[in-house]
């Protein structure tokens, strides 16, 4: 009995000790999306109306392969420039784990980001565009999904140019840039 108790004892501690507690963008998003100086909002992929489209075998896969689109922006004025620079650095630094794969970065006139994925090769389960202007804030995009592929954002690119949007969707979005 003793011997059972130290054998459950044993694995309650490799289970605890073994939960991963690294930051992660997912992690990041579900604390801050109810904090000041931050707006979240949650878009689902059926913002992109294409009955009205004959879409491609590629583009369908695009659209089946992707779960959900979150966004997450933090707003900066002159009283928050010191969280702005610490946000701006933990999602930077978050970016740069050996959890995320960064596919591009850029920098000009005070603007820059980058377009990281999560995953493997022809199996990406995440990607994140972070892009971050010093007078007006940052944005994270987070598009999850099944087996994912560059070539399935690409696809989804071209496909929003022609789509129709649901304006009920982006409401949000559109209010927060109005103010």
């Amino acid at each position: 009995m003793i011997r059972l108790f130290y054998v459950l004892a044993g694995v309650a501690l490799a289970l605890l000790t073994s939960c991963e507690s690294k930051p992660t963008i997912q992690k990041y998003f579900v604390e801050k999306s109810e904090t000041k100086d931050f707006v979240s909002v949650d878009i689902g992929k059926s913002v992109i109306k294409t009955d009205k489209l004959e879409l491609t075998k590629e583009q369908e896969v695009a659209l089946e392969s992707v779960k959900h689109i979150n966004v997450l922006l933090f707003r900066k004025d002159s009283l928050n420039d010191d969280d702005y620079k610490n946000e701006s650095d933990q999602v930077k630094s978050i970016l740069k784990s050996d959890d995320y794969d960064e596919l591009i970065k850029f920098n000009h006139d005070g603007m820059g980001g980058s377009v990281s994925t999560k995953g493997e090769d022809e199996h990406i389960e995440e990607f994140v565009v972070y892009v971050r202007n010093d007078e007006t804030g940052f944005g994270l995009i987070r598009v999850t999904g099944n087996d994912m592929t560059p070539a399935n954002i690409f696809a989804i690119g071209k496909l929003l140019e022609k789509a129709d949007i649901d304006d009920a969707q982006m409401a949000p979005l559109k209010q927060l840039f109005k103010n």
